[in-house]
């Protein structure tokens, strides 16, 4: 049977546009350079758990550290301050952790710089047992009581200073008492092992949504935590030594683009996008939970991974108030971080 002109020509469209099929993905790849390999790099983090590390998580689970072309792997401790001690003895390259520990380590000698910012405010709060204290009323109840901190030196030792302070108590009226993070955490308030504790979310919308626990300070928010701190208040955040910033500028630039590229998709990410996202552990058993406590802090995330202008001072003014003998300690603001790495990342994620 004759083939009309119009099926031979629809036949040689076809054809066409098959063995356009099979070029294409060639065609792509040709499109798309592949992004250079740039190595490994070891990021210590207290807690990758907790909320306040959310970011970071979600640039590894996501792939987005990968499609810039670096195989991280991250090394999770009990508390910030241990997270740090890692990368001073070498063990890891970079730390995840709350920026004070840059203006510490420079009144130390130390240079460290903040490369990329994940949130804007503490996302810590201080809960007091009902068991252990029935009776309490207010703050100066806990004089000469037991507070549970991830580890004496971290943003949760930091944050439970402040919040006493405000009862008119000092350092030596309570007693800090290093509990790690996670269940650790839950099981050293709840086992009468401290009075009190100072801590993340999830972790403390669990113990509050039990009732055997009531919030006495809270800097979950980000109006509480400029009302009290007189400012925007930089927490969470990547920070490195000095001299891997200045050794792998490469590696730097592709840490600030996964984690940019994490907060962009955090902006709209739906409740079923992000339980998927993270790894199930960190739901601690409970998603409705997990999400309500995501809901409280998600305002504190950073938007754009840039510091405040006023951030590094209202991090040095909340360092001192905790810690009077920092007041006249040199600090130069301008070498505990960098926005430059920030900039080009927005610039590439149109953020």
């Amino acid at each position: 049977m004759n083939r009309s002109p119009l099926t031979r020509r629809a036949f040689g469209a076809l054809s066409a546009l098959s063995a356009a099929a099979v070029c294409l993905p060639a065609v792509v790849r040709a499109a798309q350079p592949e992004v250079p390999a740039l190595g490994a790099v070891t990021i210590a983090v207290g807690g990758q758990g907790v909320l306040y590390h959310l970011p970071l998580a979600l640039a590894d689970q996501l792939g987005y550290f990968r499609a810039e072309g670096l195989d991280v792997r991250v090394r999770d401790f009990s508390a910030g301050a241990m997270a740090l001690q890692a990368v001073q003895e070498g063990t890891a390259d970079v730390c995840a952790g709350a920026f004070e520990h840059t203006l510490r380590q420079q009144v130390r000698g130390q240079a460290y710089r903040s490369l990329v910012l994940l949130g804007r405010a503490p996302q810590l709060a201080l809960g007091v047992s009902l068991r252990a204290l029935p009776s309490y009323k207010d703050l100066s109840d806990l004089r000469g009581r037991r507070i549970g901190v991830s580890s004496v030196g971290s943003s949760t030792h930091l944050a439970a200073t402040l919040l006493l302070a405000r009862a008119g108590m000092g350092q030596g009226d309570v007693a800090y008492v290093g509990v790690g993070s996670g269940v650790a955490a839950m099981n050293a308030l709840r086992a009468g092992q401290v009075h009190a504790l100072c801590h993340a979310d999830p972790l403390m919308t669990l113990l509050e949504q039990k009732a055997d626990t009531r919030i006495a300070g809270d800097m979950r928010s980000l109006k509480t935590a400029q009302d009290m701190l007189g400012g925007a208040m930089p927490a969470g955040c990547i920070y490195a030594p000095q001299a891997f910033v200045h050794k792998q500028p490469a590696q730097a630039q592709a840490l600030a683009n996964g984690i940019v590229h994490a907060l962009k998709w955090l902006q709209t990410a739906a409740p079923a996008d992000l339980v998927k996202a993270v790894p199930p552990a960190y739901l601690m058993g409970d998603r409705g939970l997990y999400l309500a406590a995501f809901g409280r802090v998600r305002e504190t995330y950073s938007t754009n991974g840039m510091m405040p202008d006023d951030g590094a001072a209202t991090a040095l003014r909340a360092l001192s108030r905790a810690h009077p003998e920092l007041g006249d300690a040199r600090v130069d603001l301008s070498r505990t971080y960098t926005n430059d790495f920030v900039r080009k990342a927005r610039q590439k994620f149109n953020v």
